[in-house]
């Protein structure tokens, strides 16, 4: 009678995690301002809590998540849509609930799927074995992602910004790009990491704001700062390694922030439940880009002639 009470719970808890499914974008303006470094240590704090939290990875270079973590990935989002491999074995599993898919190469080919494609990729999402509580994604850096075009109630946009003049100016123009794509001028959140202290990070947030909020219409909000305390370096996972350690004291903190926060519209609305519901809202924001940029070009090129 009791494994049938455990077993009915745990049954409930998976459909409730996957009806509250949150997503976060982690992204940057420009490379350098330790957008891959905040990914790991956010989930790590999040897997700490007790979440599962997937990492998707939109980055095929040699700094991204899995070389990070010293894992050779073989096998990435592409090999699934080819049908080459199953989702469940290109996920790689880490201890306490911290699962990577690698989808740099898939990622890039979203907008020209065909139809029994999408189909296969919505169903190899909405059968995934793990229940999860977070999707966090590494995305790639500037307005090249195809992961910031999401814009249903769960998902939310992370802008992590360092003290360097260009990472700033690259901030703010990718979240000009983001405002431009936006019709309901959705909140940003903004991590300063690296900062020597708390001032300067407020100092570079609110000029970040008070810019965003006067000729962009855009609310920004703060999500902290972290310190640059001789502990936390590229790809140092501060918040399993260091858990004492200021910088990861302040990973904690943005990760428990980003999961409580509200939906933005108030309520799901059914928007953004479960994986299949992602990937749905992913192809179709990449189609539509897909088609803009089309259009783009056959107007270029009837204005030419």
């Amino acid at each position: 009678m009791v494994e049938t009470i455990h077993d009915q719970a745990e049954g409930l808890r998976r459909l409730l995690v996957q009806d509250c499914l949150r997503v976060v974008t982690v992204t940057s303006g420009s490379t350098g301002a330790g957008r891959t470094t905040t990914v790991i240590n956010l989930a790590a704090a999040m897997v700490g809590d007790g979440k599962n939290v997937l990492v998707i990875d939109e980055n095929v270079d040699a700094s991204n998540i899995s070389a990070t973590f010293g894992i050779s990935a073989h096998r990435d989002l592409l090999d699934v849509i080819r049908r080459d491999k199953a989702l469940d074995e290109v996920i790689i599993s880490r201890p306490g609930g911290l699962f990577i898919l690698p989808a740099g190469r898939g990622m890039r080919v979203l907008g020209k799927l065909s139809a029994g494609d999408r189909a296969h990729l919505i169903g190899s999402f909405a059968h995934l074995a793990q229940p999860l509580d977070v999707v966090l994604i590494d995305a790639a850096p500037g307005h090249s992602s195809r992961l910031l075009p999401l814009t249903f109630s769960t998902h939310e946009i992370l802008v992590v910004v360092s003290p360097e003049p260009a990472s700033i100016t690259g901030a703010y123009t990718l979240i000009k790009h983001i405002s431009s794509h936006q019709q309901d001028k959705r909140d940003l959140h903004v991590l300063v990491n690296r900062a020597r202290n708390e001032t300067e990070a407020r100092i570079i947030f609110d000029n970040m704001a008070g810019t965003a909020r006067r000729y962009l219409g855009v609310a920004l909000n703060f999500m902290g700062f972290v310190a640059q305390d001789n502990q936390l370096c590229l790809g140092r996972l501060v918040a399993g390694e260091l858990p004492g350690s200021t910088s990861a004291a302040a990973f904690r903190r943005a990760a428990e922030s980003l999961t409580h926060l509200t939906y933005q519209d108030g309520e799901a609305k059914g928007e953004g439940r479960g994986l299949e519901r992602f990937m749905q809202g992913l192809l179709q924001s990449n189609q539509s880009n897909q088609g803009n940029q089309g259009s783009k070009a056959n107007t270029v090129m009837a204005t030419s002639r």
